[in-house]
């Protein structure tokens, strides 16, 4: 009995013994960060031509609300107003007095603080012989206090302008953002009506 009693004490010992060895060492974050690189932590992916004009799309749209309602709540007179402004004009191929005005109204009015894009949709139109890039969207505005005021569907038109000397990049551009989509002309004539 001697004998059994001390083969199990003496099994036992080793067990953990050999427990104690195989305990893996955990690295703390800051050693994670301190010895990450973009290439191990963010692996690039790739993607097709329409998922990446929807990832543009989708960003460029975020980044102009969040540039509206930050030049909103300025006094809109001091010099980084001024900066975020002409950043805000930047995003617009052609802007003029009139680009800001249907969202700088709709932003006031609900008195927005942030927005969130939740959905959106890239689509082309044809207009004659043009093809006409257009986004739906689906933004969520909040108020101060971080309280959902609510979601609207939203347009926007977009053209991407090819970039001197090469042919694969492109520049992203508004042209229209909050406005109505160019409607279609009805194919009925005036006063004919069965």
């Amino acid at each position: 009995m001697k004998r059994i009693n001390n083969f199990l004490l003496f099994t036992l010992v080793l067990l953990a013994s050999v427990a104690c060895n195989n305990k893996k060492t955990e690295v703390s974050d800051l050693d994670k960060l301190r010895n990450s690189t973009n290439t191990k932590t963010y692996p690039a992916i790739q993607m097709d031509s329409a998922q990446a004009i929807n990832f543009i799309t989708k960003q460029k749209v975020q980044e102009l609300l969040d540039l509206s309602t930050l030049y909103l709540s300025g006094n809109k007179n001091t010099e980084i107003d001024t900066l975020i402004y002409s950043q805000m004009q930047s995003y617009f191929h052609r802007p003029d007095s009139l680009t800001f005005k249907n969202l700088f109204r709709e932003l006031d009015s609900l008195k927005v603080k942030s927005a969130k894009v939740n959905s959106l949709e890239v689509y082309k139109d044809i207009q004659n012989t043009d093809t006409l890039d257009f986004t739906k969207f689906n933004v969520e505005y909040f108020d101060g206090k971080n309280r959902s005021l609510g979601s609207f569907e939203k347009n926007a038109q977009y053209i991407l302008v090819s970039t001197p000397n090469t042919n694969k990049e492109f520049r992203f551009f508004f042209l229209n953002f909050y406005s109505n989509p160019l409607l279609k002309k009805d194919s009925t004539a005036v006063g004919v009506t069965r």
